[in-house]
């Protein structure tokens, strides 16, 4: 069934109403019409099965019918990763959403070299993976940071899982003596991280600092990967 994700509350009766491209979506390519179902979430009220109550000239009028599933949310994961060439950060915030990550924070590090982000298309990329996956929420999509203002910031019972290409512990069982909890997997830039950035990142007590294997791996390689091995270790997998 069509899955959508909304704005809107939804409670029973509720009407609903999608943006204008969701309702061409729905009345031209997929050629519903009034009284055919689908399904939709807002990450907050669960998931609902709606029907279309109305087409207009533009756009059309959902009408909530009842809840499907209650409102969950899966591990507080985010990833960091350095901007990168567009489409490689493109893939990376499509495959986080995909991999479970609450959040994907950009940042700026000393070796950055990357296009122009526009966080527009990043949003709707994570809002199209999170309607797909089944998911009831959407990742948010942060705004580019310096790297170090993030590390001033940070919120001490976070782990921070370090993936280091010059070596580090095996993953799995580095995270899995680590425990569960609030995590972020930081992903360096083409070139790596500097000596600088390195050895703060190093000497800091939330760090897990870990290698992803023999292989140099590029960022958007490197993320789905640690993703994965974060999942298998410390994740919602084996719920």
């Amino acid at each position: 069934m069509i899955r959508l994700h909304v704005t809107s509350s939804l409670s029973v009766g509720g009407a609903v109403a999608p943006t204008l491209d969701q309702s061409r979506y729905l009345t031209q390519v997929m050629r519903l019409k009034a009284g055919d179902d689908l399904l939709v979430f807002n990450g907050r009220d669960g998931e609902w099965r709606a029907s279309i109550a109305e087409v207009l000239k533009k756009g059309v009028i959902l009408r909530a019918e009842e809840q499907v599933r209650p409102q969950t949310y899966g591990p507080d994961l985010e990833l960091i990763v350095t901007v990168v060439k567009k489409a490689r950060v493109e893939t990376i915030v499509e495959k986080a959403a995909e991999l479970g990550a609450r959040r994907v924070r950009l940042v700026l590090t000393k070796r950055t070299n990357a296009d122009r982000i526009r966080l527009d298309r990043l949003d709707a990329i994570a809002e199209e993976a999170a309607e797909q996956t089944g998911r009831m929420d959407v990742p948010a999509v942060d705004d580019p940071v310096k790297l170090d203002a993030l590390l001033d910031s940070w919120q001490a019972d976070r782990r921070l899982m370090f993936c280091d290409e010059t070596g580090g512990a095996p993953a799995i069982a580095a995270l899995g003596a680590a425990g569960a909890g609030p995590w972020s997997i930081l992903i360096g830039p083409e070139g790596g991280f500097s000596p600088e950035e390195r050895e703060r990142l190093r000497a800091l007590p939330f760090t897990t600092a870990v290698s992803l294997g023999p292989r140099i791996l590029r960022a958007d390689t490197a993320a789905i990967a640690a993703m994965t091995l974060w999942q298998a270790a410390v994740g919602d997998w084996e719920r």
